[in-house]
């Protein structure tokens, strides 16, 4: 029996010197080798027309870009870029059918919600307000997520006294920042801010926490520094929309982490810890609560479980009170 090459594309037998090559029982022939190299000259010259495309896009050269991405759309499978550039190069030259058809090509093809973004500038540049604003629509409702080009595209200044044009702005708004407007995600919002943080009990100093929101408004992120020693750490808050529960991973400036999960709870979120090894001693599992006291206040309570829950330990009990 022949040996088997460890080879399975054209590309990879274009490599090889040309020859016969015996792949299992069957034969691999110089006509095979010589489509491969065919083929891999055909990428490098589309890589070289979209790099000359490129450039008279950027320098708004639309007739010769638009001939190039022309060209480049009549490739096997062109993606989406393609036909949304040569959109743009057709509407920039008053083309607006042309337009129109390469935009729904790149809806078609994976684009959307660019495409239907194109269209909307399209029929914009037409006077067309109605075919505008529902191809606006259709875009964000797809998950368009640029307001600012909404707000400064030329072509759309007439549609911006129209009810159904603020409506689209303002969910284009939303898929920018989903977390920003979703209300799961706005739960933990209360312990946002600077604090000075003090024992419950006694009110004795014992650091100082920033808490703010980071990754669009995704993620709470703690920075705690305790007071006269070197001890710092960083907690990173987010509600896993999924599994429909608020997690907390922290860590610190020893090695440490601990992975909470839990739920606003009544006003109070409440984060446990599964049970966790110890390098002696039972595992130990942690209860973890934040209330809201008041608008410049909020209290961190933690407490601990060896015995699987049934009996719980105070670790910490702190207030938080807002930097004035």
């Amino acid at each position: 029996m022949k040996r088997r090459i460890g080879c399975r594309s054209l590309l990879c037998l274009a490599m090889m010197p040309v020859m016969s090559v015996t792949v299992g029982v069957h034969r691999t022939d110089g006509a095979t080798v010589a489509a491969a190299r065919m083929m891999m000259g055909a990428e490098q010259n589309n890589d070289a027309l979209a790099a000359e495309a490129n450039t008279a896009y950027e320098a708004k050269d639309w007739a010769k870009a638009a001939k190039l991405y022309e060209e480049l759309s009549k490739t096997q499978d062109p993606p989406p870029r393609v036909w949304l550039r040569l959109g743009v190069c057709w509407r920039s030259q008053g083309k607006y059918q042309e337009a129109l058809t390469a935009f729904d090509k790149a809806t078609q093809s994976g684009g959307a919600p660019f495409g239907d973004y194109g269209k909307a500038v399209t029929y914009g540049a037409m006077k067309q307000a109605d075919q505008a604003l529902e191809a606006l629509e259709k875009a964000t409702q797809a998950g368009y997520n640029d307001p600012d080009a909404l707000a400064t595209d030329a072509n759309l200044v007439s549609l911006r006294g129209d009810a159904r044009f603020a409506k689209a702005v303002q969910l284009a708004k939303k898929n920018q920042k989903p977390c920003a407007y979703a209300a799961e995600n706005r739960q933990f919002d209360f312990w946002l801010g600077e604090w000075e943080v003090s024992t419950t009990n006694g009110s004795i100093p014992a650091g100082t926490s920033k808490i703010e929101l980071i990754l669009s408004d995704c993620v709470v992120q703690e920075n705690w520094k305790s007071l006269n020693n070197p001890y710092s750490g960083k907690s990173y808050n987010i509600y896993d929309s999924a599994l429909k529960r608020w997690e907390q991973y922290w860590v610190d400036n020893t090695g440490g982490n601990i992975f909470f999960h839990g739920e606003l709870k009544d006003g109070v979120m409440d984060y446990f810890t599964d049970d966790l090894p110890q390098p002696t001693g039972p595992a130990l599992r942690r209860h973890l609560q934040f209330f809201e006291l008041s608008v410049d206040k909020v209290r961190q309570f933690s407490q601990g479980s060896t015995d699987g829950g049934k009996t719980w330990s105070v670790e910490y009990d702190f207030t938080y009170v807002r930097k004035k």
